[in-house]
């Protein structure tokens, strides 16, 4: 449970900056997602504030194609966003299912993301972090834009001062990159890569590392699809173009001019055009092409990417895809003032001492560079390798993989209730993490979801049975109450589901309680409190006398009512409630001489007394003409007041 409120059930996903589960909201009782920081972020008071700041700013937004934000919170050191739960996959599961997509397909799923984008750069914000991983594709077929964790208002400051950028390596505009600023435009330019990824199954720009990856976004164009499929249309070719221009000044201008450009292209396609197929697309997972399966790892997870410091060709593959490495430009010296000038040597200068001073101290820092850089190339290349990506093959499979790799291999098992029995889970270090050659690589393998079996509760008292059940793993469901001859009250008669069952833990298990024999109430009004007592007492009840006496017909000190009433069916042991008369209400009879019968019975009905009329034989007028009790004098409530009208004679 977290927050009192959301019962966490499953584990749909881990990121860079959070897992998300999903979950219920047993206040709404309503299924939802649960984005959880990493604790060890919620230390951090920036990433606070950018989680904080997804939720205000998707609230704010109100389109069918954008996920909702209901709740923010935090509980203890966690810190988190309930959001809308989308049965479905993602993109990226469909692209590793089926490689390339048709383009009638790529294109009803880009229009609706546009469609989403284009209404938050309507309102002022731009997403920063669009790529496959979020964009959500429901059971019913809708396409919705998740996770705007990065997102940033378009009037804000979007720059880094810390020489790094947020951001996905293969989805960053060069803009991002070089600066670190990012607008709509930026929200374009990953749409047309993953524009270009849907049609071709691949990544345009692939590398070893991320600072490969980071180079070919700042120095070559994003190719033509067509050049990996050849049946594509002009058309697609230049909508990947339009959307991916390196300048950003010669892009459509944020995602809605994007989404009439693409409406406007789709619109000159043939059918034929619209459904070419890429070679071996909607084949499988096999199907995708070798330079999207290298590029599919940590370049997927949002992350802090370096940010080089010149335009310069980026320094070679020194680490694995997902290690973050900082690149920083030396501090420049302050300039000092001139000196005098220098004196002329005594002897003739030799050939290097005529020499710029500067360029030996450019000289021998070269050298220092090289023998530094050389040292370094022998320690990540001489010493180390990466992880291998194993997660989700077979134990067989993943153990094999490591062997190849040269690098041992050590098994665990753990519970899982999203990756199949016999799967990997995890491993340590994970995917891509650098380890020596001759290291260890320790793989959990699931167990599959974790059952746990309903225990037999017959005739256990309620609150061991909620013990058994809760140290079971279960949880306590409806408990209803049944009389039993046999059970004694407070046990157990049956579960639902029923002993012996299996099932995941959290799941619920209703409870039938037995309330014992059944007992009928006797009837003890009108009876003193003590007979009344030995009555109820016989009856297998208990009796309560109710702290006030009540008015009533029933004379002084007699039972005047019980609760439950007489006849009714209650469990042995149950306490019947008696309240004692005080006697009969007094009250003074009013004066009705006079008045007509209506008006008398309505005067004497509001003081409390039934009324009789004494009308004579021959001519009656409608004239009390007398009554049984005087006016002025005291009479019980609810007794019958007898009035007489007036003859005619």
């Amino acid at each position: 449970m977290l927050d009192s409120r959301y019962r966490v059930e499953a584990r749909i996903a881990v990121g860079g900056m959070a897992t998300v589960y999903r979950a219920v909201d047993t206040r709404l009782d309503r299924v939802l997602a649960l984005k959880v920081m990493h604790p060890s972020l919620a230390a951090d008071r920036a990433f606070v504030d950018r989680f904080i700041r997804e939720a205000k700013s998707v609230a704010r937004l109100d389109h069918p194609n954008v996920v909702g934000v209901y709740d923010q919170g935090t509980d203890g050191p966690y810190v988190y966003l309930a959001m809308e739960y989308v049965a479905g996959c993602t993109l990226r599961d469909v692209l590793r299912e089926r490689g390339a997509l048709r383009p009638r397909a790529a294109l009803d799923v880009l229009e609706p993301m546009l469609a989403a984008l284009g209404a938050a750069h309507l309102a002022g914000l731009v997403h920063r972090d669009v790529k496959p991983e979020n964009v959500l594709i429901g059971d019913d077929g809708r396409v919705k834009v998740a996770d705007f964790g990065l997102v940033r208002a378009v009037d804000t400051n979007t720059s880094t001062s810390t020489g790094a950028v947020l951001g996905t390596v293969s989805y960053l505009a060069p803009e991002q990159i070089e600066h670190g600023t990012a607008d709509t435009r930026a929200d374009v330019y990953a749409c047309g890569v993953v524009l270009y990824e849907m049609l071709t199954g691949a990544k345009p720009h692939s590398g070893g590392t991320p600072a490969q990856v980071l180079y070919q976004h700042l120095h070559e164009d994003v190719p033509a699809p067509s050049a990996a499929v050849p049946s594509l249309a002009p058309e697609l070719d230049a909508l990947v173009a339009a959307a991916t221009a390196r300048d950003p000044r010669l892009r459509p201008a944020d995602a809605a001019a994007l989404l009439g450009r693409v409406r406007a292209e789709r619109a000159e396609l043939s059918d034929e055009q619209l459904d070419a197929a890429a070679p071996g697309a909607e084949a499988g997972a096999g199907a995708v092409p070798a330079a999207s399966v290298a590029s599919v790892g940590s370049e997927d997870r949002t992350s802090v990417i370096p940010r080089p410091v010149t335009a310069g060709p980026l320094p070679p593959a020194e680490d694995e895809l997902n290690r973050t490495t900082r690149f920083e430009a030396p501090p420049v010296p302050p300039a000092s003032p001139p000196g005098p000038p220098p004196a002329r040597p005594a002897h003739p200068a030799r050939p290097w001492q005529r020499l710029p001073r500067r360029w030996l101290i450019a000289a021998v820092a070269a050298v220092v560079l090289l023998l530094g850089g050389t040292g370094v190339w022998y320690i990540n290349s001489g010493q180390f390798t990466a992880v291998p990506a194993v997660l989700d093959m077979t134990q067989d499979k993943a153990s094999q993989e490591l062997d190849r790799a040269g690098l041992g291999v050590k098994t665990r098992q753990a519970f899982s209730d999203t990756v199949e029995r016999g799967r990997v889970i995890s491993t340590d270090p994970e995917p891509g993490k650098r380890i020596r050659n001759t290291g260890t690589v320790t793989i959990t393998v699931s167990r599959g979801p974790q059952k746990a079996e309903v225990p037999n509760l017959a005739g256990v008292q309620l609150d061991d049975a909620k013990r058994k059940l809760q140290e079971l793993g279960l949880t306590v469901g409806d408990v209803t109450e049944q009389f039993s001859g046999e059970t004694p009250k407070g046990a157990v008669l049956s579960t639902d589901p029923a002993p012996g069952v299996e099932r995941r833990p959290g799941s619920a298990v209703a409870l039938v309680v037995s309330k014992g024999k059944p007992r009928n109430v006797p009837d003890v009004t009108g009876m003193s409190v003590a007979a009344a007592t030995a009555a109820l007492r016989d009856a297998g009840l208990e009796t309560k006398v109710a702290d006030d006496p009540v008015f009533s017909t029933q004379e002084k000190g007699a039972v005047a009512r019980q609760s439950p009433d007489r006849g009714t069916q209650v469990a042995e042991g149950d306490t019947v409630t008696v309240a004692v008369s005080k006697g009969k209400e007094m009250a003074t009879v009013p004066d009705v001489t006079g008045k007509s019968e209506a008006e008398a019975k309505r005067i004497l009905g509001a003081a409390g007394f039934q009324v009789k009329v004494d009308r004579p034989f021959l001519f009656p007028k409608d004239s009390v003409d007398g009554q049984s009790v005087r006016a002025g004098d005291q009479a019980a409530k609810g007794d019958t007041i007898v009035i007489r009208m007036k003859s005619g004679f």
